[in-house]
């Protein structure tokens, strides 16, 4: 059997070895790896040597390693990393849910628009939100992870109630209470079935003050694979911020992205959480 080996003391490979268990060389070929980027996509081994602190010799040996290994190319003066490098964050993408892949690109979202932003699923006649980020409150209800609200009021609601088999939306229409939330709530089946032929149309939802008065909100479907929509990210938006044909120009190419991302990295995982 093995001793246990103390700490910083060199293990039975040559390298250091912090609080008993820390590897110094797994360190140094990470490091080699984080010194590729978009501002240093090819680096000569000089240049790996000087960003990574190593010595030549030590980022040779690196470097050359993963080549070999296919994490890394070369053409013989410069390296570059390969696809393959990808392999190295798989493994944590596809351990996550919607809510985890989402919630960075919410973040990123909101802090581009200054305003709300959330991702949600439909179950039944109501949405559930399942992922968040907040810059300020401006609901009378706080929304949490979890909160739930008829579809048919909210943008994220007929962001997938719009995409829907027909008869599946009738059914889900057909177990809604149409009490108005305020003055300006679509009661009417009809109208609510014309408004989601043009969110069909279009390609988004917006809502004006249907859930609660002076909040607005637009919305986009996100799709898995196959091109099924199955969740919908939307940004949330005083009234105060100004006309609808302002806010929605403003909001619309930002939103766009963010859900073509997100659905982005819903594919690289295999799929869509559910």
């Amino acid at each position: 059997m093995r001793a246990t080996v103390r700490s910083d003391q060199p293990d039975v490979d040559g390298d250091l070895v912090r609080g008993g268990e820390f590897v110094q060389s797994l360190e140094r070929g990470l490091s080699v790896i984080r010194a590729f980027g978009a501002e240093r996509p090819a680096l000569t081994l000089s240049e790996v040597a000087r960003v990574t602190g190593l010595s030549r010799a030590a980022a040779r040996r690196f470097l050359h390693t993963l080549v070999e290994l296919g994490y890394m190319g070369t053409d013989g003066r410069q390296f570059h990393l390969r696809p393959r490098v990808l392999e190295l964050g798989y493994a944590y993408l596809s351990s996550l849910g919607l809510s985890e892949v989402a919630q960075p690109h919410l973040e990123a979202l909101s802090l581009e628009v200054g305003e709300s932003s959330s991702v949600a699923v439909l179950d039944q006649a109501d949405i559930v939100y399942v992922a968040r980020f907040a810059t300020h409150r401006i609901m009378t209800t706080t929304i949490r992870v979890g909160t739930r609200f008829p579809a048919h009021v909210t943008s994220l609601g007929r962001a997938m109630l719009a995409f829907m088999d027909a008869a599946e939306a009738d059914a889900i229409l057909a177990d809604v209470e149409w009490t108005p939330l305020t003055p300006h709530t679509i009661t009417d089946p009809d109208e609510l079935r014309a408004e989601l032929a043009t969110v069909r149309a279009q390609g988004w939802a917006f809502v004006d003050q249907e859930l609660e008065e002076g909040l607005r909100s637009l919305a986009m479907p996100l799709r898995d694979g196959s091109g099924e929509v199955v969740a919908a990210v939307n940004v949330s938006v005083p009234v105060r911020r100004g006309p609808i044909d302002e806010v929605v120009g403003q909001l619309l190419p930002a939103l766009k992205r963010a859900a073509r991302e997100i659905e982005a990295d819903l594919a690289r995982i295999g799929g869509f959480p559910r």
